[in-house]
């Protein structure tokens, strides 16, 4: 595992708060070590930090006494969701408590006619949406994983649909969250727009619960398309598909999902998948509409990737077969270890202006072909947005180290090319130091909000900031 920072520990305030919220809470308040651990552990490769103790809340008021204890004797606070985060998000690396908001999972209420809900926190996305489907209405934010929405609106999640309906920061109204003080504090109202004052609700979107922890989400909602159709098309080159998709969006075709597979990707597909595409970069695309705009928008794409050398081009409106497709494209994580048996899959990603993306991504490419890494690239990229796995032995010291200098080089290209070094996946503990590289004295107005906001520093200390 890559090393993590370790914070001084307030051995004393843990001590005490322990005491306290152990009988407050009784059995909800948890200190086995394997419970521990699992809260303080992510798909990433930095080190486990387990927290001291992990509480299972069930409202906001139980978060807020569990904060107010913490704030009284200065010891940390993790907000945990279902822990499909990135980068660190969820270490405890000065100790602390950790509330895990998976009980708070009630869908509070849904205004059908103004396409909004109310949600708490610990409501997954396939939740919301199986809930929603008889009414016409689905969410459209997809990370890929079944993330809880309040991971996703602390991490600024995003996903597939993001090139035709925004990230979380487009999606959420307002927020109902705790402070580091234990009070609790509405963002926003449900108005669809709003001049009142600074934009909170968007300053705690994205703060990976570094300035609150948020237990109630009001969220935009879509009406489920008339009809929907996928498409996809290969080519011979990762160049080649990259011109494509920005001649796409120049175009001003309103695709809903375009989604980059190199040749490496593909094969991984293919296999586990059982697929039989072509061993070439791949797009795949998706087309939300009226029946004759869904057709029209998939048959000028074909004519656009013809342009650029595009094969084997397809289109559906059958569910079935459009399933299929992104199916295999949100089993890319699993289907990529497959490719090396026993490795760790390392997921990092940046993003790019679209006019640089296939540099970008030939780019990656070449340097983890220098580094001796197999690294698959998968990518949003009607955003500029993609990602690599670098699958790395974790027992040998020489590839890690490799992994390491792939995912330094890869955050520095972004940030040259006026990129950024993260476009969904969050700072976390992992990318701190090219979050300053990116956003220099940006950095140094974020530490004093933190600190007008969370003076001792007790939420989710050693991320972003």
């Amino acid at each position: 595992m890559v090393d993590a920072v370790d914070l001084p520990r307030n051995e004393e305030g843990i001590g005490a708060a322990l005491g306290i919220l152990k009988q407050q809470f009784g059995e909800k308040c948890q200190t086995g070590q394997s419970v521990r651990e699992q809260h303080g552990h992510t798909t990433t490769w930095i080190r486990t930090q387990a927290p001291d103790a992990v509480i299972f809340a069930r409202s906001t008021s139980e978060v807020s006494d569990i904060v107010k204890v913490c704030a009284a004797h200065k010891v940390p606070v993790i907000a945990y969701g279902t822990g499909t985060s990135l980068e660190g998000h969820v270490n405890a690396p000065a100790g602390g408590i950790c509330i895990d908001l998976t009980e708070m999972a009630e869908i509070k209420a849904v205004h059908a006619e103004d396409l909004d809900c109310v949600v708490q926190p610990g409501v997954t996305r396939e939740q919301l949406n199986t809930h929603l489907r008889d009414q016409g209405l689905f969410f459209p934010i997809d990370p890929g994983a079944n993330a809880s929405l309040g991971g996703m609106a602390a991490t600024r999640a995003s996903g597939t649909n993001a090139v035709r309906y925004g990230t979380m920061k487009d999606n959420v109204l307002a927020l109902e969250v705790v402070l580091p003080s234990g009070e609790v504090i509405r963002t926003a109202s449900r108005a669809k727009k709003t001049s009142a004052g600074y934009d909170l609700t968007r300053l705690l979107i994205g703060a990976e619960g570094t300035l609150g922890i948020i237990t109630e989400i009001t969220l935009k909602l879509q009406g489920i398309p008339e009809a929907m159709s996928s498409a996809r098309c290969s080519f011979e080159t990762v160049t080649e598909a990259c011109q494509a998709v920005m001649a796409t969006i120049q175009y001003g075709i309103p695709v809903a999902r375009i989604e980059l597979l190199d040749t490496m990707s593909v094969k991984a597909a293919n296999a586990y998948s059982n697929l039989d595409l072509p061993d070439t970069p791949l797009l795949l695309l998706e087309f939300h509409g009226s029946e004759a705009g869904v057709t029209e928008q998939s048959e000028v794409f074909g004519q656009i990737a013809e342009e650029f050398g595009g094969s084997g081009f397809e289109w559906t409106t059958k569910a079935e077969d459009r399933n299929k497709l992104w199916q295999a494209r949100h089993d890319m994580y699993w289907a990529s270890l497959q490719l090396r048996p026993g490795a760790k899959g390392v997921s990092t990603d940046v993003c790019v202006p679209i006019s640089r993306l296939a540099e970008c991504v030939t780019a990656a490419q070449d340097k983890a072909t220098e580094l001796g890494l197999l690294s698959p690239i998968v990518g949003h990229v009607g955003d500029g947005n993609f990602h690599c796995l670098p699958l790395l032995d974790m027992d040998n010291p020489a590839e890690v180290a490799a992994g390491e200098e792939f995912v330094s080089w890869l955050n520095d290209m972004a940030i040259s090319m006026e990129g950024t070094c993260t476009g969904e996946h969050g700072i976390g503990q992992g990318k701190r130091s090219y979050l300053i590289k990116e956003l220099g004295g940006a950095v140094d107005v974020m530490a004093g909000i933190k600190a007008a906001i969370d003076p001792d520093n007790i939420m989710n200390p050693g991320k972003i900031i």
